[in-house]
């Protein structure tokens, strides 16, 4: 059964309207310093800077731990309420959830980056323009703010109590944990287009899946890895959301340095050397690396001058998980200035339609 600790911890974020517990509190003072604070982190390591980095850092590890023990909370709560209690408060506990999903990865986030200019952060929204409670105060202090409501989605029917966890590609694992993400979440797609019997040729797979990795986020990686964010549950990485700042940079330099590479690492003829595993997923790969891509219209551009791409693997059925990850890489995208983003997505490609309408 629940604690009496986390029956406190579920009265004190769900007080009053806008009176919150102690915990609500503390998350809200946490979050608005740390706001507030960010560039303290960015600024090299000074006698006089040290300081301010070393109390951020901290401050951040506590609001981090908080976050945790909401999160867990839903987690336990699913597990243990009766089935009447749950399904009256679950709403509540799982839009909490994914906010702090959301919250927690944008202070790391905020922790990795070398800031030189002052961050753009939201504005206060008038108090009757956002939703009240805990939930509307966290969003309000997000950079994209109310925008986060264009992707409202009703609690799940089942409540799942599934524990994620999302933050930032750090520099320091963009070798060690990168890869071996796409590679997590690229390998189911190579395995749905074959059949079981054809499973022994691991060489082919693994082949199969970098290719697809590289032609989903080779590019995020290799030219803006500061905007990529990861999606992991129980059973490891489920979950991706890259993004580029500047598109029009990023598409030149795809297009002229990195498109080149990946023609001399992946030949037209690869396929022909390759057996019938993953076949399919080869050929597109390939198909994607030596075609001309397509021009993005300059009136896009103008419009909308970032690029994103988000996808979660099968096996996440909560859309609360993917609307966190969407909010996580906009808040990023918007406190360094971009006013608008825009995702290409082909025509054929039904799984990642299918994605993106789910998710709003």
């Amino acid at each position: 059964p629940l604690t009496l600790g986390e029956v406190r911890m579920l009265v004190e974020l769900f007080y009053l309207p806008y009176h919150h517990g102690p915990l609500a509190q503390h998350l809200l003072e946490h979050f608005r310093w740390l706001r507030a604070n960010s560039l303290s982190v960015g600024v090299p390591a000074t006698a006089s800077d040290a300081c301010g980095g070393t109390q951020w850092r901290g401050r951040a590890q506590s609001f981090q731990l908080l976050c945790a023990q909401a999160c867990r909370l839903h987690s336990r709560f699913v597990s243990t309420a009766g089935r009447v209690l749950l399904y009256d408060l679950h709403p509540y506990l799982w839009d909490i959830r994914n906010m702090l999903l959301a919250a927690s990865a944008f202070v790391l986030w905020l922790g990795c980056q070398n800031i030189t200019a002052p961050i753009l952060l939201g504005s206060d929204a008038e108090p009757w323009a956002r939703r009240g409670g805990l939930f509307g105060e966290l969003q309000a202090l997000l950079p994209v703010g109310n925008s986060s409501d264009l992707f409202y989605h009703p609690p799940p029917l089942f409540p799942s109590s599934q524990l994620y966890l999302l933050r930032p590609l750090q520099p320091l694992d963009k070798v060690g944990v990168a890869w071996p993400v796409l590679h997590a979440l690229t390998r189911h797609t190579v395995l749905c287009c074959c059949p079981e019997t054809e499973l022994a040729e691991q060489g082919e797979l693994q082949l199969s899946s970098a290719a697809l990795a590289d032609r989903l986020l080779g590019s995020f990686l290799s030219l803006s890895p500061e905007y990529t964010f990861v999606l992991e549950d129980e059973d490891g990485p489920c979950g991706y959301a890259v993004g580029a700042l500047c598109a029009e940079g990023f598409l030149q330099q795809r297009d002229s340095s990195w498109l080149p590479a990946l023609r001399h690492k992946y030949p037209r003829d690869l396929c022909a050397a390759s057996p019938a595993l993953g076949q399919d997923v080869l050929e597109e790969a390939l198909l994607f690396f030596h075609a001309e891509p397509p021009a993005v219209p300059l009136s896009v551009l103008r419009r909308f001058p970032s690029l994103v791409q988000l996808g979660t693997a099968p096996r996440v059925l909560d859309v609360g998980a993917s609307r966190s990850l969407a909010i996580c890489l906009l808040s990023a995208l918007r406190a360094n200035g971009s006013r608008g983003v825009f995702c290409q997505v082909s025509d054929g490609d039904r799984q990642q339609l299918s994605f993106y309408s789910k998710l709003g």
